[in-house]
């Protein structure tokens, strides 16, 4: 299993691999260190399975395609800015055709990527094999009460709920 996070300690992209052996998640940017709680991982059978997040404990996660959302919206932009030229040179065909190529590059990408877990709390992702087998898709009243949670708290000045828990 694999988990990319942004560092609790100085906000910094860490990726860590094999994370079911590891003990420690350690930032090579500040080296902070977080210690992985023994009952995070459960290893039953040959699949290991993710029981809370290892960065800030919470146990709500959401199963998405593990594709940039930026460059799918650039895709639609240019396939869109793509279409209006050949709109505007009364090319009616190529118009078509170049949004009919745009929503197919959109199924492809959708077919062929791969899914990863996010954490709702603190967005790190998970990957690899049988993650996301336990989890659901994106729940917009779980993620509204995160969002709240950390805008209550920047409000208050006091700890980010998003942090791990000491």
């Amino acid at each position: 299993m694999r988990i990319t996070h942004a560092c609790p300690a100085c906000g910094a992209t860490v990726a860590h691999d094999a994370i079911e052996s590891l003990q420690v998640l350690d930032c090579p940017a500040c080296r902070a260190t977080l210690r992985i709680p023994e009952d995070a991982i459960v290893r039953s059978g040959s699949t290991p399975k993710l029981r809370h997040c290892l960065v800030c404990r919470s146990r709500e996660f959401f199963v998405r395609k593990d594709f940039p959302q930026r460059v799918g919206l650039a895709i639609v932009v240019v396939g869109l800015a793509a279409s209006c030229v050949a709109w505007a040179a009364h090319e009616l065909v190529a118009t078509f055709a170049i949004l009919f190529a745009t929503a197919l590059l959109d199924l492809l990408l959708y077919l062929f990527m791969p899914e990863c877990l996010n954490c709702y709390r603190c967005n790190a992702r998970y990957r690899g094999d049988g993650v996301t087998a336990d989890f659901g898709g994106f729940d917009l009243e779980t993620h509204e009460k995160h969002r709240q949670a950390v805008a209550r708290a920047r409000q208050l000045g006091g700890p980010r709920p998003d942090a791990p828990a000491s």
